[in-house]
């Protein structure tokens, strides 16, 4: 059936309303200008002072939603799977692209939740950042020391306690990568942070978290297991 088969495609497509970017739209942008975008939550970071801060995505890519103007009722909404439509200005920081200076936001009819795409094979290459703030996953990670003598830091720098934002080092191919769990995504009593936590070097880990970017890839981490 023809009207079938047009259906699927645009839902595939993920066709948005009038005066809505597509995703290659919003990468096309230039840093400043004004984008509207329809995107789903995938994830929230963090509520303060009536900010809110998300990881969305839709089918063709993701979108960073930075310190959006959200009271506290409308927060408890927007639970993952919600679909949102945003005005707001395209903004870049230390090579995360994001949406900021948002000035308006609202809910619209429809769900979708991002299946975590499986990103091992791009790292150290170009395409990576073809996939920014997408829900990702990485296969078979060793984790390393990196010079260090611990799994692990509270901060960066190992400055931090517990409750403060992890980092820590994973290898693959002879090339080391660090990774983040980023505390106000996934605070000291979740189960990734438990389970960084609980790393010993030299561990191999399948993970899965959104792929943020700072000064580099800076994967926000949401998911820790053993490696298969």
């Amino acid at each position: 059936d023809d009207t079938e088969a047009a259906d699927s495609t645009a839902e595939d497509a993920d066709v948005k309303s009038e005066g809505v970017m597509t995703h290659d739209e919003y990468l096309a942008a230039a840093v400043d200008d004004e984008v509207t975008i329809e995107t789903y939550v995938q994830a929230k970071q963090s509520w303060w002072e009536d900010k809110a801060t998300f990881y969305t995505q839709d089918k063709d890519g993701a979108y960073f939603i930075y310190n959006m103007p959200c009271s506290e009722e409308d927060y408890e909404k927007l639970v993952p799977g919600t679909k949102i439509k945003v005005t707001g200005y395209k903004a870049e920081w230390s090579g995360e692209i994001e949406v900021a200076d948002v000035s308006s936001f609202e809910i619209e009819d429809g769900e979708y939740i991002a299946e975590p795409l499986d990103v091992t094979d791009l790292l150290g290459k170009d395409e990576l950042i073809d996939h920014q703030n997408e829900l990702v996953s990485f296969k078979g990670m060793t984790v390393d020391a990196d010079g260090n003598d611990v799994a692990y830091l509270y901060n960066y720098d190992g400055s931090g306690s517990e409750g403060d934002d992890l980092y820590f080092n994973v290898s693959l191919n002879g090339e080391t990568y660090t990774f983040t769990v980023e505390s106000y995504l996934c605070d000291k009593d979740s189960d990734v942070y438990k389970a960084v936590e609980a790393l010993n070097i030299g561990d191999k880990i399948d993970m899965e978290g959104f792929l943020y970017w700072y000064e580099g890839v800076n994967p926000h981490i949401t998911s820790v297991t053993a490696a298969e």
